[in-house]
């Protein structure tokens, strides 16, 4: 079975930056593309930023020129570099895989999420 351990949430001043990290374990033969969205408390979760496994990537303008989303498609990680952060980025962040071909067929996967606070 897929599992999806995330890393790297907290808090920060604004204009501070965190690094978010998300380790996708189990038996994967392959992963179209892995995400990061975020939720915030009566919002809707929105994505964030994806990366497909050649290394193509798509931003929310929101973030685009501060965020950087990464990935490791030998290890199955993907990270999410966040500068200049804003108190409107406080949210939870969630990992998303998409599209991951195991033993057990092809299917998406949800991390727990990590909590990302940015104060004023």
């Amino acid at each position: 079975q897929v599992q999806l351990v995330e890393s790297g949430g907290g808090l920060v001043q604004a204009g501070g930056s965190l690094r978010l990290s998300c380790a996708a374990t189990g038996s994967i033969f392959s992963v179209y593309a892995m995400a990061w969205y975020r939720q915030a408390p009566g919002k809707e979760r929105e994505a964030v930023a994806r990366i497909l496994s050649g290394s193509v990537t798509t931003y929310a303008d929101s973030v685009k020129g501060r965020f950087t989303i990464s990935r490791d498609n030998g290890r199955n990680t993907v990270s999410l570099q966040m500068n200049s952060l804003r108190p409107e980025d406080t949210c939870v962040y969630y990992c998303f895989v998409d599209r991951a071909r195991t033993t057990s067929g092809v299917r998406n996967y949800w991390g727990q999420g990590t909590q990302v606070t940015v104060s004023s």
